[in-house]
Order: structure tokens, then sequence, then C-alpha cells
């Protein structure tokens, strides 16, 4: 398994936007989703538009630990679920694969996300840049690392801080600033 890197820099996020919303609406609201949501990308493609439509909350079940989440949807992204599903049907997938009645895999996700990413210069890029992304900026705007780490369910601060790169940025910037 390869590391990923949050995307530190908005600027850098507006263009993955740009970009992915030019191709494909879907890609784009996958983006957007996991962005301001923190989700596992696992658990994304399960959801249904049943599961999003004009609701406040996402409930769930975490596919890798098992436990059950609700997780709160901040009005921005609840314009955009409106935007996405208004024509759905309840059943369909969120993110509907062409191959039938099944969500897009991992790895096309992945393939998504990584092809994005290297259109703007971004090499340490997968699905769980999404996760880490969400994090990063979370962090960074309220400083609340315990909150982070009950929304993850990690097991102590310093897991979600190594996890969404912070640890990285201090070592980084002490070493910038470090000469003899």
């Amino acid at each position: 398994m390869r590391y990923v890197q949050p995307i530190r820099d908005l600027g850098q996020i507006e263009k993955f936007k740009r970009i992915l919303k030019e191709k494909s609406y879907r890609n784009y609201f996958l983006f957007v989703l996991g962005l301001n949501t923190g989700l596992r990308i696992g658990n994304m493609l399960k959801l249904k538009v049943m599961d999003v439509k004009d609701k406040i909350h996402i409930t769930l079940q975490e596919e890798k630990t098992g436990k059950t989440k609700i997780f709160k949807l901040n009005p921005s992204i609840q314009s955009v679920i409106a935007d996405y599903v208004w024509l759905k049907e309840n059943q369909e997938y969120l993110f509907p694969s062409r191959q039938g009645n099944k969500p897009i895999s991992r790895f096309m996700a992945y393939k998504i996300i990584k092809d994005a990413g290297n259109k703007i210069g971004l090499k340490e890029i997968g699905t769980h840049t999404l996760r880490k992304t969400f994090g990063y900026h979370f962090y960074k705007k309220n400083k609340d690392i315990a909150l982070l780490q009950s929304i993850f369910n990690h097991s102590a601060p310093s897991v979600t801080l190594r996890y969404i790169g912070i640890n990285q940025n201090i070592m980084d910037n002490a070493i910038d600033d470090f000469s003899l």
C-alpha cells in the first residue's frame, strides 16, 4: 500500500474539482462528498440515493470497524447532494458503474482520483486522500484533535495527527528553519 497525502492547498482542491466536474459530475460528486464527510471510500461507494437524499445525517455501518456511524452533512454538501440526486431513483447507487446495477469499484475510484491528481501535478494521491484532506482542513480550522480523533475513530491523538500529515508538516517546517 502506498502512502498518500492530504491536499493541503485550497487552490489545488479547486483545480481538482474543476477537472473532475469537466469530465463527469459523478466523479466531481465523489470527490466533494469525500472531502466534506471524511468517509472511507468503501463506505461511500455503498451509498444509495435514499441514504443521502433530503437527509441531514448519513447513517451507515463502517466497513472497516463494523460500527454504526452517524455523520452530519454540512449545508454546503447538502446542496451538492440535492443537485446530484434530484432526478435519480432512491435505489440507485450514488456512484453507479456502467456495468450493471452496482457501484464503481475501489479501483475505478482510485483511477478517477489519481488521474485528476496527475493533471495538476499531485503524485502522492489516492482514494484515502479525500479522508485525509477532510481531516487536515478540519484540524487546521478547529484545532480540536480529540474531536477529529473521535470522527475518525482513531485510538490516540498521535495516530490522527500522523494520519492527516500534521506531524510531517511540523517536521518539514522545523528542517526548513534549521541551518548550521
